[in-house]
């Protein structure tokens, strides 16, 4: 009996269905039916075969190194890939970006043109109203006295109060609007809570992501040039976001996710691979190499 028939055959005398274990592997349906049919090509490499096999192995309670040690002739060994495959999501993001940018350089010539109308405006305002304050400076000659009488306009040191006080008022609206955008953006600061902190030594946390902007971007970073990592990200609707090896040629990769209420992290190695939601970091709530995370969002 070869790898696969023995792990469906363990399987089936639990009574466990593929949803079933698909839930409780996190590995892919139809990579679960290709390891029982022997198809290991369709794997996404030869390192991921053994682990998904050990996986597969300990969740139908058989001991993963003596399944690999009885049937090592069957398995490939293992070796590093360099082919990366890029997800749907991921082409579409840069075309999104790629739009985007266009979009914003025809706006351009039309904001220049917008501000130089303002400025001629301001100026000629400026202009204006010192003209108006010498006219009304100037001396007054009285007729209807033998002697000529001087009479100056003498609201001037009231104008110039009034302007300080305007001047004060004015400095006071800056600096209060200055403490509302602080405030805005402190409060629009993404927040990360760790509602369920897995166990094991390929452990499930669930985070709460809250907080995120409406166009909330997912980011996967390679945290060493030397170091790669299996990813395998998943949508609430179980889309495949992302699924493959993930090295310093595929960093960053961004992700759109301001469709999804949750997304789902394979991590194979969590040391190569950093997170961040809109800017904002996400740190691995264990020390564990292999992890899954669930990150529930929400704005």
């Amino acid at each position: 009996m070869d790898v696969g028939e023995k792990l469906k055959e363990a399987r089936l005398a639990k009574d466990i269905s593929l949803d079933s274990l698909q839930e409780k592997t996190k590995i892919q349906k139809r990579y679960l039916v290709a390891i029982e049919e022997g198809n290991f090509n369709i794997l996404p490499g030869k390192f991921y075969t053994r682990a998904f096999i050990k996986e597969y192995a300990s969740a139908v309670g058989i001991n993963p190194d003596e399944l690999m040690t009885d049937h090592k002739e069957e398995l490939p060994p293992t070796e590093e890939e360099e082919n990366v495959q890029y997800s749907r999501i991921q082409r579409t993001r840069k075309e999104s970006k790629s739009d985007k940018e266009s979009r914003s350089s025809s706006i351009i010539p039309t904001v220049t043109v917008i501000l130089l109308i303002i400025a001629i405006i301001a100026v000629a305002i400026f202009f204006l109203r010192q003209s108006s304050s010498s006219n009304e400076g100037e001396p007054v000659e009285d007729n209807n006295t033998d002697s000529s009488t001087i009479i100056t306009d003498s609201d001037d040191s009231g104008n110039g109060n009034d302007a300080a006080a305007d001047d004060s008022e004015e400095n006071n609206d800056d600096e209060g609007n200055e403490d509302e955008e602080q405030e805005t953006e402190e409060n629009e600061e993404v927040s990360v809570e760790v509602v369920e902190e897995g166990t094991g030594s390929s452990p499930t946390s669930v985070l709460e992501i809250s907080n995120v902007s409406d166009e909330a971007v997912l980011t996967l970073e390679s945290a060493d040039a030397d170091l790669n990592s299996w990813l395998d990200v998943t949508g609430g609707d179980d889309e495949s976001l992302f699924s493959g090896n993930f090295d310093a040629e595929a960093s960053p990769l961004e992700i759109d996710i301001s469709d999804e209420d949750s997304v789902l992290l394979n991590i194979g190695n969590s040391s190569a691979v950093t997170i961040s939601v809109d800017g904002t970091d996400i740190e691995y709530p264990t020390s564990a190499i292999h992890q899954r995370l669930e990150l529930q969002i929400g704005n």
